[in-house]
């Protein structure tokens, strides 16, 4: 946008400038200032693309009193103190002062967020004032030196720190590309999440390269590795390159490479034509600049740039070469891409099998690691210095589980693709349990009550598409309506009215109403064994691990050694063999299959447990509390009676069944029949502590007597605890045959 469009199209937000005689004359002094603003604001909307919409507040124009010898002016929101040295004389030094002052006023008005970031103040101040011609007549100070003044002079108030300072501002010919990328974080009111920093200003050769290591699970979210610094950010090469594609709303175009053009090197033998596929693999930088070159690709990473910046990406990306990494503008850590790349793994599953070519034909082929990536989707990336020499080289890594992060000072990517594979197989031989496990969850509470929320950064997945979601809590239902629901750098927080607290849910939700329940004929049913025989309308992906750690702490979280190790063993077989509890579907978080009561810290006999070898039956293996602690309830006789039948006599158990008569009549006859059902029907219906020894039926009750808690079947777990046995022989002891 030119400036004389700039100047038509600016809202009328100039503030009201009030004198009160002291600094004179007046009316010069506010007509100065009227202009300064005019000029701010103009700037302002070429560079941000816009003006504010909410009007300025007044600004007051007056002598300062007790300023410091070093200073000319200062301020605070809506004052402006100043150093006349002749009264009556606007002098070059006082108008320079004036539009310095009036920078930070427009600043706090249009970027409040920005309001404690002083080093981008500062440098704003600088880059309008018009004080950096002046600088630059200063004796000749180097980027190294510069750099380190600021650093011992974080505020910026001495001249030494404004020379700083405006060397490095002088290093780009216009107006400074990271102001301009910050100005336009200011008028998309993004949250001012990283303060600016002399390396954003100053590019590449003054950022730090740090080497760094970070595995996640692509399920649960958690970090099951680090090493180095996950958390500096530093430039990230091409690593972003598939977030253009997934960011594209049309589809990437077919482009003939130009092989006069040095982006366009990229591997031998490049066919005629190039899709995004081949760019991907190959890291053509040139595809992505002639594609941009055509207009129909998407700015600033396109709907993928909401995460990216969500996950700690510097600063919004002016044009391609920004967001792929030809220019070392922008910075994201280690930690930041690695969940950014998870959540693109879940939702453009198509990206990672096209990145699963880069071993077999694209950066990292043809060479002795290569087959170790088999499986395996990766992106590389290289931040070069002006002498094309590598500064940083990094490897992202995919498979069905992990997500990878590799980054190496120094380095090209081939030169360190040994260790990403050695990598996953170390985090692998340390954790086992790291495979997916699906669980129905939440069945018995009504879907509308449900509420979760996301303390990092949690995103809705529409057809590929990431939505972000607010951060208080929100109801579920509607989240998971159109697709998976994220949370990334944090546990999902799931509350209802049953629990106002909340609970922890480590992994992915996404919405899947079950298929209509009918309970066998003739059975009698409670109304939560039909909800939890139903299923629920919410997934839940975890690893195996943190699901049986889960399940075992919500079934008995004092379990200790041996007996919580075979516990821990049925549950993940369990998760496995879900079958003949919810055909076709995963298993449920009620005691018709096993409690899951959200994510808990995994103990190491969970880990034990996920590490030693599966177990040998194929089928659902029960288990209950057990014990033999007596006890005694007593239940209505038209309660029990409304399950066995009117009449029921003889009632008896055995063989975890109840066996009692019930009086019948066919024609003219009158006989007693014998009837059988298991017993945890009864159990269940009555909400007993386990399968009753003895019933006594008087005239309105019947009074029920036992010992345990539990069906009676399978591992009793209190028994286990007194038995002194390894778990192996725990579990041999429970379901041999």
């Amino acid at each position: 946008m030119g400036w004389a469009a700039v100047t038509v199209a600016m809202l009328a937000a100039t503030p009201v400038f009030l004198t009160r005689g002291d600094v004179t004359p007046e009316a010069e002094l506010r007509a100065e200032a009227e202009a300064a603003w005019k000029a701010l604001e103009a700037r302002y909307v070429a560079e941000a693309g816009s003006a504010p919409s909410r009007a300025p507040v007044n600004i007051s124009l007056r002598k300062g009193e007790g300023m410091l010898p070093s200073r000319n002016g200062q301020g605070r929101p809506g004052v402006v103190e100043l150093r006349q040295g002749l009264p009556g004389v606007l002098d070059e030094r006082l108008r320079v002062t004036l539009r310095h002052e009036l920078a930070h006023q427009f600043l706090w008005w249009a970027c409040p967020a920005s309001a404690e970031d002083r080093l981008f103040h500062e440098a704003f101040a600088l880059a309008v004032s018009g004080e950096l011609a002046e600088w630059r007549e200063a004796p000749y100070q180097s980027l190294t030196s510069a750099s380190a003044e600021l650093a011992h002079n974080p505020d910026v108030d001495t001249p030494r720190a404004r020379r700083a300072l405006a060397r490095v501002l002088n290093e780009d010919s216009g107006f400074p590309k990271a102001l301009t990328r910050r100005l336009r974080q200011c008028q998309d009111e993004a949250r001012w999440a990283v303060p600016l920093s002399v390396d954003e200003l100053a590019g590449v050769a003054m950022q730090a390269m740090a080497s760094a290591t970070v595995v996640l699970s692509r399920h649960s979210g958690e970090v099951l590795f680090s090493e180095g610094d996950i958390r500096t950010a530093m430039p990230y090469g091409s690593t972003l390159k598939p977030f253009v594609v997934a960011g594209s709303a049309v589809s990437p175009p077919v482009l003939s490479p130009r092989a006069e053009v040095p982006e366009w090197m990229c591997g031998e033998r490049l066919p005629g034509k190039v899709d995004a596929r081949t760019a991907l693999v190959r890291s053509c930088n040139g595809y992505f600049l002639d594609w941009e070159g055509q207009g129909s690709a998407p700015r600033a990473f396109g709907s993928w740039g909401a995460v990216l910046t969500a996950v700690g990406l510097s600063g919004v990306p002016l044009d391609m070469a920004d967001a792929i990494g030809l220019r070392s503008t922008l910075r994201l850590s280690p930690w930041g891409l690695a969940q950014a790349y998870r959540l693109l793994a879940e939702a453009r599953p198509e990206l990672m099998e096209v990145l699963a070519g880069s071993a077999a034909r694209g950066t990292l082929s043809e060479l002795p690691a290569s087959k170790a990536y088999a499986g395996v989707a990766a992106k590389t990336g290289t931040v070069r210095d002006a002498e094309s020499r590598p500064r940083l080289g990094w490897i992202v890594a995919v498979d069905e589980d992990l997500v990878a992060v590799v980054a190496r000072p120094g380095k090209m990517p081939r030169a360190f693709a040994d260790e990403v594979p050695e990598v996953l197989a170390k985090v692998r031989k340390k954790r086992s349990g790291l495979e997916a496990a699906r669980v129905q969850v939440l069945g018995l509470v009504s879907p509308g009550a449900i509420e979760a929320r996301c303390q990092g950064a949690g995103f809705s997945l529409e057809q590929g598409t990431p939505r972000a979601i607010p951060e208080d809590f929100t109801k579920l239902e509607p989240l998971v309506a159109k697709g998976s629901v994220v949370c990334l750098g944090s546990p999902w927080r799931v509350r209802f009215p049953e629990v106002p607290a909340g609970r922890d849910y480590a992994g992915i939700f996404t919405g899947s109403p079950p298929p209509p329940y009918r309970p066998p004929a003739g059975v009698p049913t409670s109304p939560n064994a039909l909800k939890a025989r139903r299923g629920s309308d919410f997934l839940f992906r975890t690893t195996r691990l943190q699901y049986t750690a889960g399940v075992v702490a919500a079934e008995d979280a004092t379990l200790k050694g041996e007996v919580r190790v075979a516990l821990a063993q049925v549950v993940a077989h369990n998760e496995r063999h879900a079958d003949s509890r919810h055909p076709g579907r995963p298993v449920c978080d009620t005691t018709h299959c096993q409690a899951f009561l959200g994510t808990v810290r995994v103990r190491p006999e969970e880990e034990r447990a996920l590490a030693a070898p599966p177990l040998r039956w194929r089928e659902w293996l029960l288990f209950s509390q057990g014990g033999q602690e007596p006890w005694q309830e007593t239940r209505p006789r038209g309660q029990v009676e409304s399950l066995l039948g009117p009449g029921v006599t003889g009632v008896r158990f055995s063989d975890g069944r109840v066996h009692y008569l019930l009086t019948k009549r066919e024609g003219g006859a009158v006989f007693d029949a014998a009837e059988s059902q298991p017993c945890e029907l009864l159990r269940s219906a009555l909400k007993l502590p386990a399968c009753p020894r003895t019933a006594r039926f008087e005239d309105r009750e019947v009074s029920f007597e036992g010992r345990g808690q539990g069906h009676g079947e399978g591992l009793d777990v209190e028994a286990a605890k007194v038995s002194g046995l390894d778990a192996g022989r725990i579990l041999e002891r429970a379901y041999a045959r």
